[in-house]
Formats: structure tokens, C-alpha cells, sequence
């Protein structure tokens, strides 16, 4: 009996000291200390999940998914949406908000609610389950609340806002030119220079802590949608509030690294492309995005009371619905098994945030195996020196008749075309500064000739002064733009806007858009030193050049914890292809001393054996391969 005792003991300290040196290991010191993991509800049930819907996901991520560390369950947009004829994602007259203008939750859908009580009662139970709770929201207020012209609450002393000497409502705060692009007849950004625009937001994220959110992502704040001064007030109203909240944004369209080191510092976690869905086109055009923001050095850099991480979107696995549908999930994903490999290893080896999309109820073994692959959780969560790899081969052929396809830091030779778009950079490119005024045929025109083929005709935009504001509107302009102008094509009834009128995919390039000529901010820019500036978004416009390419090959490279090298080919050609690596640039690319390794590939469980000079394997279309190597 002593000596069960005294073994249980050795056991328990042993166990003990393990844990602790895991949870030390682990970094859990600050918010978002590693990249968040969790699910959310938008790939599979768009805005229409119930109440019983996401509970019933959350208790199977407690059950299958924490324990590889997946630990947010989020409610994505809309919740506050009755679900009835004729409401659908941008449909106005259907939001349930209180006597402030707050949104809370449909009562239809979440039951739970009624009373006043919010989703206190949903994020007890998922609490219960071991779990943390998220919502998703919007910038600023809601049409429907600036129609209503509520009052503003002081959440200071649980009244009207007072200031001035009155009390303060919503058509004082609220921008309506400042409307989300994508959801106009949904919500507009808040003056947060008046007292009650700031009032205002910190009543909102007030009642998201007493409702006991741990997680809030904020969308149409950020990339074409950059709304700077909303982001750093919450930012604020949270770093005050007590209950740790982990702020994430979205969507971030065309979100380039030098708008990110903006934000990156008052957030947690951010959105770096548009909607990832399951299309090939989509997972390819997360290749270069990765890169620069890996480039950057903003990976898990310092965020609010914590870290920060580029957001690559929602894993689009399993069961799932359709974009802007209002239906739940129905079908499964289109990428197949190749795809899919090489959209969680990209995620894994960049260390995005991992929130999985697809509806629990129906988690399939593959799915399952990929969400929980102990190689990729580990270069997620612990691996470091994270890069492009740029020393790597590859033929289309096994007979190598082909030439090389070489992918390295100066070129890529591949199929390239190369298109020029009208894109939206920030003002700080230095390649957003290449507009002029010319006078063009008796018109005055802004044309764009940086860096410009000096036989081909530089590209123009008519101009001409801003329409003037209809009877009760208000034009919003941005600080320090001065007096706005109007740019238009030469069909005089479009003009220039900032930004797209629905949410993009992350393949779409984002660029302007031409439509009726209006008095919203959205179409007004300034030109000023050499740049064409946005009312709207405080962007500038600039001619891009694209570079389209009909396939290629990628590889990344990181270290691990306890010293192990991983490697990842990418295939994002549409035939097999056979990939190679010298083991000596692979080992100059860390600054490694190492001469001999062994290894083994992770999806074919192949194991090489002794490592000789280089690394070699036919690769799938679409397909990857991710290599673990231990050197001596």
C-alpha cells in the first residue's frame, strides 16, 4: 500500500511538472498568445443558425475538437436578423435592437434571449462545455437604429448620453455616407469624434462583456472598408473592460502589409484576404498573401493585451452552404482530398489563426484527420523562422523532357500575364503616388503614368466637381481631405467608387468599381501630391499591375521546437508535377550547420531513410507534400 502511495505521488508530480512545462511551452501568457483555434458558424449556416443549431456544434467541438486545442465557438453575422419572408443578407427592416440601438439576438432563433438577457445564457453553456464564445458584428450602427433615432446609452451611469447640455441620439453619431459597402442597407461607421460616438461603441462591447463573449470579430473595418478611428476606440473600450475579449477583424480585403502594421498592434487577429470558400482559385490566391505578411515579420507580433496573427479565413471543410445563402448547410466541400491538404498545411506553416467552418453534426473521418493532424498543430502552434522556401524545382514530366520550373527569389518561370487593374493601396505606397492633372482633348482629366510603358496611352479618369448633397443629407469628409472632387469614365453617368458593393472572395482582385454617380464618400476622392485619395475609406487608388499565372510550384520552411526542420512542396500546377530540394539551400535558408539528415513525408507516410544531397517527389495537382526532417 506504501508503495502504490509513494508511486501515485511520483506519478502526479511527474504529470504535474509535464503540464506545467507544456503550458509554459505553449506561451500562455497575454490574449491570442498562440494562433486561435475554434469554429465558426458562416461556412455551413451563413446568417440562419438557431440557437439549438450552434449548440449542438458546440458540444461536439468540446467533445472532438478542444482536445487538440480548439477552443472559440463563434456566432457568425446577422444574429439579431428575424428569419422570415423577405430578410436575406442585406435586406433592411428586420433587425431586433434595444431602446439604445444595440442589436441583440432574434428571439425567434435564440430563444434564450427573451427577457433582455442576450446570449448570457448560450455563452454559460458553452462555458460549461470548457469552451470560449464569440460573436460576429458590424462597424458602427445599424440603418435601422439611425432611422429610429434611438437614444445613446452612458454605460458610465445606465442613462441617456448627456453632453452640451442634451441628451444625444443616433442620426447625432451615426456617418450615413459611411455606409458598409457591402451591406448598405445594414451599417454605417459612428462619428468617434464626438463623445457620444465613443459612448456609444463602448455601450456596445459593455454589454458584449456582461453577456460574457470571449471573442468578438468586427467586420467592414478593415482593408478596402478601413475604418482606422472605429478600430482603435475598440481597441481601447476593450484593453478598459475587465472580461479578456479576443478582438479579431474582417474581412480585409486587398488588406496590404502596410495597412496591417497599422492595426496589428491594437488586435488580435485580423483578416488578410476576402472570402475563402472552396474553390481551388481561392486557396492559390492565398499564396502570395501569405508570403508578404510572413515577410512582413507581422506574424504573431504584439496585439492587444497579447499577440496578433494575419488571418487567412475559415477553413471550408465538410458540410456547407453557400455564400450570401439563406439556407443551411447542404452539400459537402468541393475541393478534394489534394486540395484540401494543401490549404491546411499552407494555414499551418504561415500559423494562421485555425477556425474551422464546416457543420459539426456532419464531420467526416477525412475532415476530422486533417482538423487534427499532430504534425500540422505543431508547426501551427510552436514552429518559428516560418518562410517562403525559394530554392526549389520541379518538372511536368517523370521523363524530365520538360524544362525546369525554377521558383526563386529573383524569378518565376511560369506562365505569367500580366494585366494592369485599378486596385486600393494605402496612401503611405509609395506607388499609390503617380496621378497628375492634364487637360486631354479640351477635358481635364487625372491620369495615371508611374512606372507606365511610355508607348502605351496612360490611363485617365475624366473629372469634374462632386455632385452636391440632396436635401438632408450630410457629406462625410474625411480629416484633412479638404474640398472633394468627383472622377468619372467618359460615359458621364458613372463615376468612380471605393469599394465593392458585395463581400469578394478571396481569389477576386479588389479594385474599383464604376456606378450611377451619387453624393456618398464612397465616390468622392482628392487629388493631392500625385495621389487620388477616397473619401470613404481614406485609400488611394493606383494602377496595379497583376500578375495572372496558369500554375507553378511554392515550398515554405520552418523549424521546430525541438529542432526539426519542416519542409512543404506546393503543386499549384494542374498536373503532376516532381518537386526537388538540395538539402544544402534547405539548411543555408536556416542557417543550419547540419549535413545529415533523415526524414519522412507526412501525407504519403513515406520514409526517407538517409538523406543524401537533395529531397525529391512527385507531387499531385493541387496537391503538397510536407517533409519532416531531423538533422545531426
Amino acid at each position: 500500500m506504501i508503495l502504490k502511495t509513494y508511486i501515485f505521488i511520483i506519478f502526479t508530480t511527474l504529470f504535474l511538472h509535464w503540464e506545467t512545462s507544456e503550458t509554459k511551452s505553449r506561451g500562455d501568457i497575454g490574449q491570442a498568445s498562440l494562433p486561435p483555434r475554434g469554429w465558426n458558424s458562416y461556412d455551413s449556416f451563413c446568417w440562419t443558425i438557431t440557437e439549438e443549431e450552434f449548440l449542438q456544434n458546440a458540444e461536439l467541438v468540446a467533445q472532438r475538437l478542444k482536445p487538440h486545442g480548439y477552443e472559440y465557438v463563434v456566432v457568425d453575422f446577422l444574429w439579431y436578423r428575424k428569419k422570415t419572408i423577405g430578410a436575406y443578407t442585406d435586406s433592411y427592416g428586420f433587425d431586433v435592437f434595444d431602446e439604445w440601438g444595440r442589436m441583440v439576438p432574434d428571439p425567434g432563433r435564440w430563444p434564450s434571449s427573451q427577457g433582455g438577457k442576450g446570449f448570457s445564457e448560450v455563452a454559460g453553456k458553452v462555458h460549461s462545455m470548457g469552451l470560449k464564445f464569440g460573436i460576429h458584428v458590424m462597424r458602427g450602427l445599424s440603418l435601422q437604429a439611425f432611422n429610429a433615432n434611438t437614444l445613446v446609452l452612458d454605460s458610465t451611469t445606465g442613462k441617456a448620453f448627456e453632453e452640451a447640455g442634451r441628451q444625444w441620439r443616433a442620426q447625432d453619431i451615426g456617418i450615413k455616407e459611411r455606409t458598409c459597402a457591402w451591406m448598405k442597407n445594414g451599417f454605417m461607421s459612428v462619428n468617434t469624434k464626438l463623445g457620444a460616438g465613443r459612448a456609444f461603441l463602448r455601450s456596445l462591447y459593455q454589454q458584449y462583456a456582461d453577456w460574457g463573449v470571449d471573442f468578438v470579430k468586427l467586420d467592414c473595418v478593415f482593408g478596402d472598408d478601413l475604418d482606422l478611428d472605429e478600430i482603435i476606440v475598440v481597441s481601447e473600450v476593450l484593453n478598459e473592460l475587465s472580461r479578456p475579449i479576443i478582438y479579431s477583424l474582417s474581412p480585409g480585403t486587398n488588406a496590404k502589409p502596410i495597412i496591417a502594421k497599422e492595426v496589428s498592434g491594437l488586435v488580435n487577429m485580423y483578416r488578410v484576404t476576402g472570402d475563402d470558400w472552396d474553390t481551388w482559385e481561392d486557396v492559390a490566391a492565398h499564396f502570395n498573401v501569405a508570403r508578404d505578411f510572413t515577410a512582413a515579420n507581422l506574424v504573431g507580433v504584439k496585439g492587444l493585451k497579447g499577440k496578433s496573427w494575419p488571418d487567412l479565413d475559415m477553413l471550408p471543410l465538410g458540410w456547407l452552404t453557400e455564400a450570401g445563402s439563406n439556407e443551411g448547410p447542404h452539400r459537402y466541400c468541393r475541393l478534394n482530398l489534394d486540395e484540401q491538404r494543401t490549404q491546411v498545411t499552407l494555414w499551418s506553416m504561415v500559423r494562421s489563426p485555425l477556425i474551422f467552418g464546416g457543420d459539426m453534426r456532419k464531420l467526416d473521418a477525412s475532415t476530422f484527420s486533417l482538423l487534427t493532424n499532430p504534425t500540422l498543430l505543431e508547426i501551427n502552434w510552436f514552429s518559428s523562422n516560418n518562410m517562403e522556401f525559394h530554392y526549389v524545382k520541379g518538372s511536368l514530366s517523370s521523363s524530365g523532357k520538360h524544362s525546369l520550373i525554377n521558383h526563386t527569389e529573383d524569378k518565376e518561370k511560369i506562365n505569367v500575364l500580366e494585366t494592369r487593374v485599378l486596385a486600393l493601396r494605402s496612401c503611405k505606397d509609395v506607388k499609390a503616388n503617380g496621378w497628375s492633372t492634364k487637360v486631354l482633348d479640351s477635358v481635364e482629366k487625372v491620369c495615371w503614368e508611374e512606372n507606365s510603358n511610355k508607348r502605351q496611352a496612360p490611363f485617365c479618369l475624366n473629372k469634374r466637381e462632386a455632385l452636391s448633397a440632396s436635401e438632408g443629407e450630410t457629406v462625410y469628409q474625411h480629416q484633412n481631405l479638404g474640398r472633394l472632387h468627383l472622377f468619372v469614365t467618359e460615359r458621364t453617368e458613372l463615376c468612380f467608387g471605393a469599394s465593392s458593393n458585395r463581400k469578394l472572395a478571396a481569389n477576386e482582385i479588389s479594385r474599383g468599381s464604376f456606378s450611377r454617380c451619387r453624393s456618398h464618400a464612397n465616390q468622392m476622392w482628392e487629388n493631392y501630391n500625385g495621389t487620388l485619395m477616397n473619401s470613404y475609406s481614406g485609400l488611394c487608388a493606383i494602377m496595379d499591375f497583376v500578375r495572372a499565372s496558369s500554375g507553378g510550384i511554392r515550398s515554405w520552411l520552418a523549424t521546430g521546437r525541438r529542432g526539426e526542420i519542416y519542409l512543404a512542396f506546393f503543386n499549384l500546377n494542374n498536373q503532376v508535377t516532381k518537386m526537388s530540394a538540395k538539402l544544402s539551400d534547405i539548411t543555408n535558408a536556416i542557417h543550419a550547420t547540419s549535413s545529415k539528415c533523415s526524414g519522412r513525408e507526412v501525407w504519403s507516410g513515406t520514409n526517407l531513410g538517409a538523406i543524401k544531397d537533395s529531397i525529391s517527389m512527385p507531387v499531385n495537382a493541387h496537391g503538397c507534400a510536407l517533409f519532416v526532417l531531423n538533422c545531426t
